[in-house]
């Protein structure tokens, strides 16, 4: 077996990956930068090629891109696994569309990396050898996210970027389904066409009809002109439909018949208009549970749910919320001409607790706040707005149950995974949590939130210590 080509310039990630396959018996060659590896397969020796590569996607020189590139040209049935630390959907999108295996974001779990290699060793008789190379977007990546569900859509909509396929999104309010939506539409096959949106439940039931499909001059009252509509918007790209599960029972009898036929008459018409338009629908709500109380057509869904992506929650991806943060701190701060404004550990670490129910849109919104109202260019958690801090906010009447379950959820799946010191760990993040809440409700007076925590200052000063709790600006004495 031809060995596996390692190509980074960090000579740390290097040593991981060449300890691990060393203790899998796997041959490998090392290479400290993509132009290397490049001159190598100039050489054009047959039995110095790789059997599969991995390597990372921003170095110095040339990237893994070129490299991919080049590799492709050369040796288009061998697999290559990109790294990165950029966690984004260009660089997701980019590798993908490039012809890559698959895509591994920075830091990995080692022995995940070796199992990504082997099956890239066993399949890649599988590869497709005609995926163009796409060019990487200069401009900041429209999808965030460093989490592990978040690089599931990112792959997602890189292994659909050659397909035409009609892609159901699912997730809760703000949660970004429509950028889901232009995202595979600009990394699509269509990407030159019209992407046209229309959120379904916001126009009266009696106007959607001829929003879908348009009328013709006369057919009906007020109908002085005819009309396109989306679908003829959209030809020959993407109907975005939002909120596909409040759409009336009559109007989603025409749009199976669009997707089945792919044909459609305009209101008042008699000549069939024919739809080159890929379809890509997104709810909030349970279309399964929609389509048992009868509520949503059996066989609309099916032809919906072709493939189907779940966006995460905000409260699922809270790893993600000081990447998004920053992201949003300086969108802000660019559209008012203003100096971007950052947040103090403490408020960070504050704000990756909260559950945000209005997902990145709330997120985004309250940056946008931050940006305008903050006093100062170094937000603290007592610069917030208050019904972020909680101050004056309902109790929710199973409030300490709740918090128990999640509690008794984080016990259960900490035990399930084999890890130690459980009661350590958890432990110390909830005295960090009381601490932290407390300092902030007390705009950082430590005397007055070590009182309401029943514990004496210097106990609170020491567990700061401790905990190694950055509170910054927020501690006073008094």
């Amino acid at each position: 077996m031809k060995p596996v080509w390692i190509i980074d310039d960090d000579k740390s990630i290097r040593w991981v990956i060449e300890k691990a396959l060393s203790r899998e018996a796997i041959a490998y060659k090392s290479f400290v930068s993509a132009q290397e590896g490049m001159d190598s397969l100039d050489a054009d020796d047959i039995e110095a090629t790789p059997q599969v590569v991995i390597s990372d996607i921003r170095m110095p020189g040339a990237s893994g891109l070129d490299f991919m590139q080049m590799l492709k040209a050369k040796l288009p049935a061998t697999p290559i696994i990109i790294m990165t630390a950029y966690s984004d959907l260009e660089s997701a999108v980019a590798a993908f569309q490039g012809g890559a295996y698959e895509y591994l974001p920075k830091p990995f779990d080692v022995d995940h990396a070796v199992e990504l290699i082997r099956r890239a060793l066993d399949e890649s008789i599988r590869l497709d050898q005609h995926t163009p190379l796409a060019e990487v977007s200069a401009s900041a990546p429209e999808i965030l996210g460093a989490a592990p569900a978040m690089q599931e859509v990112f792959r997602a909509i890189g292994r659909l970027s050659q397909s035409h396929a009609t892609v159901m999104i699912t997730g809760e309010s703000g949660s970004g389904k429509e950028l889901v939506a232009h995202a595979l539409h600009r990394h699509s096959p269509r990407a030159n066409k019209p992407f046209i949106a229309i959120n379904t439940a916001a126009i009266p039931k009696d106007l959607l009809e001829s929003e879908l499909f348009g009328h013709e001059r006369g057919a009906f009252t007020g109908a002085a002109t005819t009309r396109r509509g989306r679908f003829e918007q959209a030809e020959g790209g993407t109907l975005f439909l939002d909120e596909i599960g409040d759409m009336p029972a009559e109007l989603q009898t025409r749009l199976l018949r669009v997707l089945s036929d792919g044909q459609y008459y305009k209101v008042g018409g008699h000549t069939p208009m024919t739809a080159n338009v890929r379809v890509i629908a997104a709810t909030h709500q349970d279309l399964e549970a929609r389509v048992k109380q009868g509520l949503f057509r059996e066989d609309l869904f099916h032809r919906l749910n072709v493939i189907r992506l779940r966006l995460p929650s905000l409260r699922e991806r809270r790893e993600d919320i000081p990447l998004l943060i920053k992201h949003f701190l300086a969108k802000s701060a660019r559209e008012l001409k203003t100096e971007t404004k950052q947040l103090s550990t403490v408020a960070l670490h504050f704000l990756s607790q909260q559950d945000f129910p209005g997902n990145v849109r709330q997120l985004e919104n309250l940056c946008h706040w931050i940006t305008v109202m903050a006093p100062g260019q170094m937000v603290e958690v007592g610069d917030l707005p208050p019904d972020v801090r909680g101050d004056g906010s309902k109790a929710s009447s199973n409030s300490n149950s709740d918090w128990r379950r999640a509690l008794e959820r984080e016990v259960t799946a900490s035990l399930g995974r084999g890890e130690k010191n459980v009661y350590d760990v958890l432990n110390r993040s909830f005295e960090c949590a009381l601490i932290v809440k407390a300092l902030a409700h007390t705009g950082g007076r430590k005397i007055e939130a070590a009182t309401l925590l029943g514990i004496g200052r210097n106990t609170l000063t020491r567990k700061i210590q401790e905990l190694n709790l950055d509170i910054g600006g927020m501690e006073r004495e008094e």
